[in-house]
């Protein structure tokens, strides 16, 4: 009895034989990775000082001031937490504000990063999803960073010739 063959060819199966090509050379994609990995630190970072200024702030109704002056003592006040409500110092610098702001510009900045890296290497969308993840869930910016840092090395490592472009 002859034995039937498959439609399709052992080894020529869908995305088996695919070529795979990125969307920049090599020094593109190292580039972008760099830059990628620095704000996912940076960011990170700043979400965890966000979240213990909000603990602060919500839990303990206190605000992080630098200089100005004490409402109830008159004193000059340098660095620290400060009485939300009624307001614990006139003048001075909030700082809670300050790290709200600047996470969120850096925040934005991160979301340009993650852009840049996953056009050049042409994942699936779901891949944006998770790396803009990485920014307002606590902790997750490292642990993000560090599986698409591997990923980015092997894919390099694996498919030499798809860098290049010219």
């Amino acid at each position: 009895m002859i034995e039937p063959k498959p439609a399709v060819q052992q080894g020529t199966a869908q995305g088996k034989n695919k070529k795979r090509r990125f969307g920049g050379t090599e020094a593109q994609i190292r580039s972008a990775l760099k830059f990628y990995k620095v704000l996912a630190y940076l960011t990170g970072g700043m979400l965890l000082l966000l979240c213990a200024e909000l603990i602060a702030r919500y839990a303990f109704g206190q605000y992080l001031f630098a200089g100005g002056t004490n409402a109830v003592t008159g004193q000059p006040f340098g660095l620290g937490f400060a009485d939300a409500e009624p307001q614990g110092v006139l003048g001075g610098v909030n700082l809670s504000v300050a790290v709200l702001i600047v996470h969120g510009w850096m925040y934005v900045v991160y979301l340009i990063s993650n852009f840049r890296l996953w056009t050049l290497m042409r994942w699936p969308f779901l891949k944006l999803i998770v790396l803009a993840l990485g920014g307002v869930v606590p902790f997750l910016s490292f642990f993000v960073e560090k599986k698409f840092h591997a990923e980015v090395e092997a894919e390099l490592a694996a498919h030499p010739q798809a860098a290049q472009r010219y």
